[in-house]
């Protein structure tokens, strides 16, 4: 059985030549008239085409997301702002009711100390008159 010890010059030779098959690999993909890297940069064109198309896609979804988000928001400033004016107008009408309620009882228990001083003033002057 001949025992194979391949020299200096063999294993040079060889990998010199599995240098130049891999280069020639290479070149025969990396050649642009190749019709299978054609055909490879087509689908990458392709891909490449319909992630742009679903990126545009979610970046008008967002749009038109945040759009209607700040429209609710408008929506519901308004609705806070006129809760907020009748809220007032009401709390104005109480207060002017209120007001209205004590001059209208101020007025009352003015009426009724007159009455009372008239009546001991009256009082006072029978008094007088009968000599007391």
């Amino acid at each position: 059985m001949p025992i194979y010890d391949p020299s200096l010059e063999d294993r040079l030779s060889l990998a010199s030549e599995a240098k130049k098959n891999l280069l020639a690999r290479f070149k025969k993909h990396v050649d642009p008239s190749n019709p299978a890297a054609i055909e490879k940069r087509r689908e990458r064109e392709a891909i490449a085409a319909a992630r742009a198309e679903r990126t545009a896609q979610r970046e008008a979804a967002r749009r038109d997301h945040e759009l209607e988000l700040a429209r609710q928001a408008q929506i519901a400033a308004a609705a806070a702002a006129e809760a907020a004016r009748l809220a007032a107008e009401r709390a104005a009408a109480e207060a002017a009711a209120a007001a209205e309620q004590e001059e209208a009882l101020k007025a009352e228990q003015k009426a009724t100390r007159d009455a009372r001083y008239a009546a001991r003033k009256s009082a006072k002057n029978k008094k007088k008159r009968r000599g007391y």
